[in-house]
């Protein structure tokens, strides 16, 4: 990319910024951005930006929209960590903006902090921050995410036992927010696999004792972009910001496929 390009925040006097609030640092945020209406091409632009510790990188992200440059473009919309919808990668690791606290980012020696933002791996960035979900949302799709029932419709809920929820309550916690898939490697450079999200949300059903889809969806698993390409290198339990455990979830995918569920 090409060299950053310096906006300056409010310690560069500029009369229409905000003073800073009392016990804020400043930090540079540097971003990756793209805009494919221009012949810039990918570069990088850097801000300086006042934080509190009680602030969220989302935050920072909103300042620089509202003040320095209304040009950057990223996705946000509940702002607490439920919608996924402003997972990028954030000094280099896939993170959700919203539930990124400064508190734990900046320097307690107080050194200068450089926090670097870009868009997600492995999906075709649109513009700066914003990625096309579409690919990752087919390969949702693909693996059947509902439940699949024969017979006569229950008169009421769907009965069942608080040890048979269990069983697949951890993978019932996804947020569909692309963290997981769009850090594996094996992702990145092969563009039909299903990917890590795919598997969670295949498992949360393979697993369901109310559902009776499982064998369609583990044969679709089975395919050469299913669960056997997933090199187990935990990038997909790390990344994820539900805490799902992701690689276990596949591992436990691999087991259904060779053995009885």
């Amino acid at each position: 990319m090409a060299t950053s390009t310096i906006i300056a925040g409010p310690e560069a006097g500029a009369a229409d910024l905000p003073t800073p609030p009392e016990g804020s640092v400043m930090v540079t945020v540097k971003i990756a951005r793209f805009n494919p209406e221009d012949d810039k091409g990918a570069h990088w632009d850097s801000f300086s930006v006042p934080a509190l510790p009680s602030d969220r990188l989302l935050n920072l992200l909103l300042y620089i929209k509202g003040y320095l440059d209304g040009s950057l473009t990223f996705r946000r919309s509940c702002a607490h960590g439920v919608c996924g919808s402003d997972a990028m990668r954030i000094n280099g690791v896939n993170r959700l903006a919203c539930k990124l606290l400064m508190k734990d980012m900046l320097p307690k020696d107080g050194k200068p902090l450089t926090i670097t933002v870009e868009a997600l791996k492995g999906l075709p960035v649109q513009k700066d921050l914003v990625v096309d979900m579409e690919p990752f949302f087919d390969a949702f799709r693909a693996i059947k995410p509902y439940l699949m029932t024969s017979g006569n419709e229950p008169t009421r809920e769907r009965i069942q036992s608080a040890a048979d929820r269990a069983r697949f309550d951890d993978t019932t916690k996804c947020i569909l927010c692309a963290c997981c898939t769009s850090s594996c490697p094996v992702y990145w450079n092969e563009g039909s696999y299903f990917g890590p999200a795919a598997f969670v949300n295949a498992h949360r059903f393979i697993f369901d004792s109310r559902d009776e889809g499982a064998a369609d969806r583990l044969d679709i698993l089975n395919d050469v972009d299913g669960v056997w390409r997933c090199r187990t290198t935990f990038n997909c339990t790390d990344a994820c910001p539900r805490g799902i455990q992701v690689t276990k979830a596949i591992a436990e995918v691999k087991r259904a496929l060779l053995f009885a569920r």
